[in-house]
């Protein structure tokens, strides 16, 4: 115990301590945070109340993911290796994009497009898990598998077995999951999984002592690889809501992907990469064939993430509403753009462009459910139709571009999969698959309400308010 007459000297000697280091955190912020309004915010607090502020830097501040390595832009020579193979094995399925979406796209995901794809649409979870059980079920080698969320309930311990059951059969599987997004994930799922030979790891559990203290950044993928033939991808996690079972959201609608031939082995990389990261290790003897099917649909793998140079998903959203000549339809349960994105969907409406914001009508995260209510003022009266999901809880993250281009992964349209998640995301020019994402998103907006600009303006005073200082939590990254 300090003597009393010592106590005020340490008392000042921490503020003094704590005022420092909220001024060399302020260079950083002003050196590092990608946007001016968070520049700002971080500024401000660091300087007022550097005791809460610093430790909140650490947590949410930053914008780049420490240490992670992309294999194509990366050091680690293995993985490049192991890239640069890829691009040599599928050289003869590889497609040059002529348009600009495709080659900005190609250029942002790092990953080519390819023919001799077929792609299966997956509508909601029993259709998505029927599918990929069956895989499971098929597979011989090995199985990747990447999920943001897994839950010890009714349909995680179904598939916590179906895993072990393949196991046991021989199949080398490899468990990856988000600390943050299966945080309830008990240790006996884990254990019955290390028994069976199941080799799994959380994102965050890696090497790296400072990037358990990244809890802002998520690997928001979902990723199902089986022997290197089939991969799945999509909006779809593990745990009975997805397939209609919670009460509090009732039915829930969701669009999943299947793919085979060589756009897998893009999506093959892209776990490696990550499980580089949360392992240091590399899974041995995989298949990089990537024969193709005889569907022969054209396809590319856009991963996006805090390790790119540039917020390359947002950058993706923009360059598709400025494509965008006839229409441009995009399905999300979060409605938070940023002024670049906001600025590209306004332009294409005006152009005359059909935009379309397909978002849900309850929530499940309040503050980006509110913030979604300030943008009705600046996208309505500019002629974009923003619509409301009915029947059920919307958690699908879908993008058409006029009759050529449609999208399924996993991103949303906020600023955490614009600059904190990692995601995946799978485009396909095809014009029967954009016919019946198409198709599908009609459906959709059947089963939804136009939103009006008074939605939000004639609400009482203290909800606008609760939008407006939700919408101020945004940028603050």
């Amino acid at each position: 115990m300090p003597e009393p007459e010592s106590t005020p000297f340490l008392i000042g000697a921490g503020i003094v301590i704590a005022h420092v280091l909220g001024v060399i955190h302020v260079v950083h912020a002003l050196m590092t945070v990608r946007t001016a309004q968070g520049t700002i915010a971080w500024m401000v607090s660091l300087i007022a109340m550097p005791y809460v502020a610093v430790p909140l830097y650490w947590i949410a501040g930053r914008s780049k993911f420490s240490g992670y390595v992309r294999a194509r832009r990366g050091e680690d020579a293995e993985l490049r290796k192991l890239a640069e193979d890829m691009h040599r094995r599928l050289g003869h399925y590889e497609m040059k994009q002529q348009d600009a979406f495709g080659r900005a796209a190609e250029y942002l995901g790092g990953l080519p497009y390819t023919r001799g794809n077929e792609l299966t649409l997956l509508i909601d979870g029993e259709e998505t898990f029927d599918a990929i059980f069956k895989s499971i079920q098929s597979a011989e080698r090995y199985l990747l598998v990447n999920f943001y969320i897994v839950k010890n309930d009714r349909l995680g311990t179904r598939f916590k077995d179906a895993l072990i059951e393949r196991a046991k059969s021989g199949v080398k599987i490899y468990f990856l999951y988000d600390e943050f997004g299966s945080h309830k994930l008990s240790r006996s799922y884990l254990r019955e999984m290390e028994q069976a030979g199941i080799v799994h790891h959380s994102f965050g559990a890696n090497r790296h002592w400072w990037s358990r203290f990244q809890l802002n950044f998520r690997n928001h993928r979902k990723i199902v690889v089986v022997d290197g033939k089939e991969a799945f991808i999509g909006g779809i996690n593990v745990g009975d809501e997805y397939l209609g079972r919670d009460q509090r959201f009732g039915k829930w609608r969701d669009t999943h992907l299947k793919l085979k031939g060589p756009a897998v082995q893009a999506i093959q990389l892209v776990f490696l990469e990550d499980w580089n990261w949360a392992a240091d290790s590399h899974p041995e003897d995989l298949n990089w064939s990537g024969h193709a099917q005889t569907a022969d649909q054209i396809a590319a793998i856009i991963p996006t993430g805090p390790a790119d140079p540039a917020e390359s998903w947002q950058l993706v959203v923009a360059e598709a509403a400025n494509s965008a000549r006839e229409r441009l339809w995009i399905a999300s349960p979060y409605f938070v753009p940023d002024g670049g994105v906001l600025t590209s969907l306004l332009t294409a409406s005006i152009r005359g462009a059909d935009v379309r914001i397909l978002i849900p009508e309850k929530p499940d995260h309040l503050l980006v459910w509110l913030s979604a209510f300030t943008y009705f003022e600046q996208t309505i009266p500019f002629g974009v139709k923003i619509y409301r999901y009915k029947r059920g809880f919307l958690h699908q993250k879908v993008m058409l571009v006029d009759d050529t281009l449609a999208c399924v992964g996993t991103a949303n349209l906020d600023n955490r999969s614009f600059r904190l998640n990692f995601e995946i995301s799978g485009l396909s020019p095809d014009p029967a698959f954009v016919d019946e994402v198409a198709h599908m998103l009609e459906i959709d907006f059947e089963h939804s309400t136009p939103v009006k600009v008074t939605d939000f303006t004639k609400r009482p005073f203290w909800f606008r308010l609760a939008c407006r200082a939700a919408r101020l939590m945004a940028p603050v990254q």
